[in-house]
């Protein structure tokens, strides 16, 4: 079962207007959220990164909308599961009702909310392997900072990941700095500094970016800067990884002739896994 604008409706059943204007203009957005024993993890973040990327796209938000509603939502679809889970992944996705071209002739919103399972807490990476993406660019502007329905250069990136047999690929911006991974926040250590390129550089408003930027600031012994990172600074770093909210904190194996070491994505795994999975 799903819930589509409220009403729980069988998968198979789930129709939507073909001119809806998430398949007509990539309008729209969309949140992942990871929950644990029908608990949602970081539901508020989620909640006011939805209502403030709403605001951003000028949708009309419902005077239901909640947090107290969209946990009521996720609530009764755990419900309709006929076993407990310990791991799910709920996804609620906004699109502005059709009407017009370019220009809507509505600002109000229709809804989805989908749930499906997940196998395990966050785990570590052993074979993990990625290129740059150079065959188009993310651009760095406040949209590209918003979970939206259009995402045509992860799509493409994921295709040529798995045309050539790489586990991930990283974005370049149009400046050619490296913005994120195809799914998540890249984090860049080199000895004691960990980096991450600022949101001005494109990359996604993560939940878990800011989670993991949190902690390594109040708890972990590096020196932490959110600041372009370039290419060539790929290959001299010690460890990458990357940050999403399904799969928590993911680290890169190789890129290239590099091979990298896990240890600081070791230690924020096992923070999360003991603070939220366990």
């Amino acid at each position: 079962m799903i819930l589509l604008n409220g009403n729980l409706v069988a998968q198979n059943d789930a129709t939507i207007s073909y001119n809806n204007r998430g398949t007509y203009y990539g309008d729209g957005l969309f949140e992942t959220i990871r929950c644990f024993k029908t608990a949602p993890i970081f539901l508020e973040s989620h909640y006011f990164r939805l209502m403030s990327s709403m605001r951003m796209l000028r949708m009309e938000i419902p005077d239901n909308f909640t947090l107290e509603f969209f946990k009521e939502q996720i609530d009764l679809l755990h419900n309709q599961q006929s076993s407990s889970l310990d791991h799910s992944r709920i996804r609620i996705t906004v699109w502005r009702k059709q009407g017009g071209y370019y220009t809507p002739t509505d600002n109000n919103v229709q809804w989805s909310m989908e749930l499906s399972t997940l196998d395990q807490v966050f785990t570590d990476s052993t074979n993990y392997e990625v290129e740059l993406f150079k065959d188009f660019y993310v651009q760095a502007s406040l949209l590209t900072n918003l979970k939206t329905t259009t995402k045509t250069v992860n799509i493409l990136a994921g295709i040529f990941a798995e045309e050539n047999d790489y586990q991930d690929m990283l974005l370049l911006n149009d400046n050619k700095m490296v913005a994120e991974c195809i799914s998540g926040n890249l984090f860049l250590r080199q000895g004691n500094i960990i980096k991450t390129p600022p949101l001005s550089d494109g990359c996604l408003n993560g939940i878990m970016r800011e989670q993991v930027l949190t902690q390594i600031k109040r708890m972990m012994s590096y020196e932490f800067k959110e600041e372009s990172i370039t290419p060539f600074e790929l290959q001299r770093a010690d460890e990458l990884f990357f940050t999403n909210s399904i799969q928590g904190i993911k680290s890169i194996t190789k890129y290239r002739k590099k091979s990298y070491t896990q240890e600081a994505a070791q230690e924020l795994r096992e923070y999360f896994n003991e603070k939220l999975l366990c």
